[in-house]
């Protein structure tokens, strides 16, 4: 029998921007509350999906550009308060309304969304984990790592995040990327790759 926050979950996940970002809408349908995570770009977009929602909060994994440029206009527009982890925290225009910090639980309705601190693709990066439905922001792809040849990456960082904090994982675990098709931890896990 599935557990009830993975049964009552509706995920929206849709692409924006020319980087190709994923954005995701978390939903209780029960209650209507929301979760944003990633308002990577067009805004307009992003508003359209939210349309009888409630905003409870905007989730960022990571402070690279491509992942918040249309922050300050869904903040406008939803007045939900933003949340990042401390590390990078000063990527964003102004300061954020709280830290996520690892083992974080962000409520929405009768849900529970926790918070995996994975760094290696920044130094703030997260997941955000709920039943077998994980959001990694640049963590994991199908078929690697996020990009770590880029400033304040480290490879074998993010290598043992993804050891310790997603492959732990049950193989049925969908991984929900920034970029991208989603996997599973399964398929991931027998890749090789890591």
């Amino acid at each position: 029998m599935k557990k009830e926050e993975e049964r009552e979950m509706e995920i929206k996940k849709f692409e924006v921007g020319s980087f190709e970002n994923n954005c995701y809408i978390l939903i209780c349908p029960e209650s209507g509350e929301s979760l944003i995570i990633d308002p990577a770009a067009e805004g307009k977009k992003i508003l359209n999906e939210l349309k009888g929602l409630k905003v409870k909060a905007i989730l960022i994994t990571h402070g690279h550009g491509d992942h918040i440029g249309a922050l300050e206009m869904v903040k406008d527009e939803t007045k939900a308060p933003v949340g990042i982890h401390a590390d990078d925290a000063r990527r964003l225009s102004s300061p954020p309304d709280f830290y996520l910090k690892d083992g974080d639980l962000i409520p929405f309705g009768k849900l529970k969304l926790k918070v995996l601190h994975t760094p290696g693709h920044s130094p703030g990066g997260v997941c955000f984990l709920l039943g077998k439905h994980l959001i990694s922001g640049d963590t994991i792809f199908p078929g690697g790592p996020g990009n770590t040849a880029i400033s304040g990456a480290n490879y074998s960082r993010i290598i043992k995040s993804i050891w310790e904090k997603i492959f732990v994982l049950s193989d049925d675990t969908i991984i929900y990327p920034g970029h991208g098709a989603n996997a599973t931890v399964g398929e991931e896990k027998l890749s090789g790759i890591y």
